[in-house]
């Protein structure tokens, strides 16, 4: 193999590795658009069905869903949003608005209702992880609790 192969090879070699951490930065725009929510996966076990949908624009999200019953009655629900960073698969919630309240479900204790609109310099933020795989999205958080969602619009 000549000097002039393995500069070619090196060179290649070195643009593939460069090209790795921009395919997880594409995670951005894969991330922006509508989810429809499916599951709320608790750490310790139970599986709850939910509705609703999370938004995400260039640098902020919304997320408005409800926690069903077996019955399929919604006995939770939340609203919530704020500003959002994504580097890679590390998601930064910034959260700036919250309204909620819910009944006791398996594994989730009752919560009272909250009114809570914060300016950005008091947000409280949630260091949280993403894994998408063509229309699936899953958010990890930091509690081990995690949401399943599937693309509604891009």
């Amino acid at each position: 193999m000549t000097t002039r192969h393995l500069t070619a090879i090196t060179l290649a070699a070195l643009a593939l590795c460069r090209a790795a951490p921009a395919r997880a930065q594409d995670n951005d725009g894969m991330l922006q658009g509508a989810w429809a929510a499916e599951n709320y996966v608790l750490q310790d076990g139970p599986t709850h069905r939910v509705t609703g949908r999370i938004f995400f624009t260039q640098t902020e999200w919304t997320v408005l869903f409800f926690v069903m019953d077996e019955e399929g009655e919604p006995r939770r629900g939340s609203g919530e949003g704020g500003t959002y960073s994504l580097h890679g698969n590390d998601l930064l919630f910034s959260h700036l608005f919250n309204f909620s309240i819910g009944e006791e479900m398996p594994g989730l204790a009752a919560a009272p209702l909250q009114m809570i609109a914060r300016d950005a310099s008091e947000a409280v933020t949630e260091p949280s992880t993403i894994q998408i795989s063509g229309d699936q999205l899953t958010v990890f958080f930091p509690s081990g609790n995690r949401m399943t969602f599937t693309r509604s619009s891009h």
